[in-house]
């Protein structure tokens, strides 16, 4: 999957660039730093020297270095719900192509994504900031999922909400799993499409 990110990071560095452009430009190179040279080599003062600012620059748009690595995470993490909504993008479907869809896209974005999610979301295990970022995101895959298989849900909004808080959970293990090589991309879609199918029943006619 390519980064937006990525492209930003080759631009040269500019006391003048607005903020929106220098955030971006900075998370590029944390990208970068991740990739290369790995999570724990993440800091403020690196990164600065990285992307050829000052250090109150880097401070003054992340404050911490667990604000960096927050916002990287939640960066990374767009570039996963972008794909999902796309991929779900298309017209109608019926609840086995829409499970197939959902999961199989998933796992293919946690592929892409290697072990940078992993490694940044490692590094702030444990972190109070870690814990905000993940409530915040586990809201927002609940209710993409939600969206997707409400039209093929018996369950009380509720309790579907709940199903498909669960199935996120499941989706992030099959993802952790597949990362470790424990089992294929095909084998995880195949398995994250069962789970999503196999609590949802349309009623009767």
């Amino acid at each position: 999957m390519n980064h937006p990110y990525e492209a930003a990071a080759q631009k040269p560095a500019s006391s003048r660039l607005p903020k929106a452009e220098r955030r971006r430009q900075l998370l590029a190179m944390a990208l970068v730093i991740v990739r290369e040279e790995g999570a724990d080599r993440l800091t403020l003062g690196h990164l600065a020297r990285q992307a050829g600012v000052s250090k109150p620059i880097t401070y003054e748009h992340f404050g911490t270095r667990a604000g960096l690595l927050a916002a990287l995470y939640k960066a990374l993490d767009a570039q996963h719900t972008q794909a999902l909504q796309a991929a779900l993008n298309g017209g109608q479907r019926s609840l086995g192509e829409t499970a197939q869809v959902l999961a199989s896209a998933y796992i293919r974005c946690s592929l892409d994504m290697g072990g940078e999610w992993q490694a940044v979301g490692a590094a702030l295990s444990g972190s109070e900031e870690m814990t905000a970022v993940q409530q915040e995101l586990l809201a927002g895959y609940a209710h993409l999922f939600v969206a997707a298989l409400r039209p093929h849900s018996a369950l009380a909004p509720a309790a579907l909400h709940r199903y498909c808080v669960g199935l996120v959970g499941a989706g992030e293990a099959l993802s952790v799993l597949m990362l470790a090589g424990n089992c294929s991309e095909e084998e995880a879609a195949v398995t994250f499409t069962a789970l999503i199918q196999s609590g949802l029943r349309m009623p009767s006619a």
